[in-house]
């Protein structure tokens, strides 16, 4: 599922180059997945978009919070 969604997760060599649109991207393309629609109706338009921003803000707290092994310090 979702195999087009690019990873996210900053690599121990690579720099940290993830923007809040990359991480909005990919969280409206989750919700479209999951729900089937590429645009909702205007009636399930707000459930649709309180879901991206919802995950939007999860995915974001998530890289922030993990450690990557090999990693150095600036």
């Amino acid at each position: 599922m979702c195999r087009s969604i690019k990873t996210l997760r900053p690599t121990p060599t690579a720099p940290e180059t993830v923007t809040p649109d990359e991480i909005r991207a990919a969280a409206l393309q989750y919700v479209r997945k999951v729900s089937g629609f590429r645009a909702p109706a205007a009636h399930n338009a707000e459930a649709f978009d309180r879901a991206v921003e919802e995950i939007t803000r999860s995915t974001a707290e998530l890289l922030a919070s993990l450690e990557i092994r090999g990693r150095r310090s600036a």
